[in-house]
């Protein structure tokens, strides 16, 4: 299953609907203005659905790969950040949310949890789900005078 936003949804389907009269492609330019949507909103769907496999591009024509892949739109970028996750990934951003308070977590504090808590993970697997979850943008790596610290989007 394939997770996008409803924006990326509306976008793929509107694709979909005009290749029927464009066989070379929809017009980025008419595909743009059919939505009605910011240069830069619109820019930012296209890389995404390009980087899942949905659509590609060739010069300014845009077309939708028929597949037969099942997707799930979901509200916001965030929550289609939190379905990409894989189990482990998702155990480890449960125990990160409830033991941050006001958003904010010690870096030590989430590594010994994550190390010794109910996880029990290796120092590799660790530092590969921190990297990944920083990646996804769900955690950020912040700098405070007391020391380093993560700061948790919830």
């Amino acid at each position: 299953m394939i997770t996008i936003t409803k924006k990326e949804n509306r976008v793929l389907n509107q694709i979909k609907y005009l290749q029927a009269e464009y066989n070379d492609g929809v017009p980025s330019n008419i595909l743009k203005l059919d939505l009605s949507m910011s240069e830069t909103e619109f820019k930012d769907i296209l890389y995404n659905l390009e980087d899942k496999g949905l659509i590609y591009k060739e010069d300014n024509y845009i077309k939708a790969n028929i597949v037969n892949s099942k997707i799930n739109a979901v509200e916001s970028r965030e929550e289609v950040l939190r379905e990409d996750l894989n189990q482990t990934e998702k155990k480890a951003f449960e125990i990160i949310k409830n033991l941050a308070s006001e958003n904010i977590i010690s870096r030590h504090f989430l590594e010994g949890n994550l190390l010794y808590g109910d996880l029990k993970l290796s120092n590799l697997k660790m530092y590969h789900i921190i990297i990944s979850l920083e990646n996804k943008g769900l955690i950020k790596k912040i700098q405070r005078k007391d020391g380093e610290y993560y700061n948790v989007k919830m």
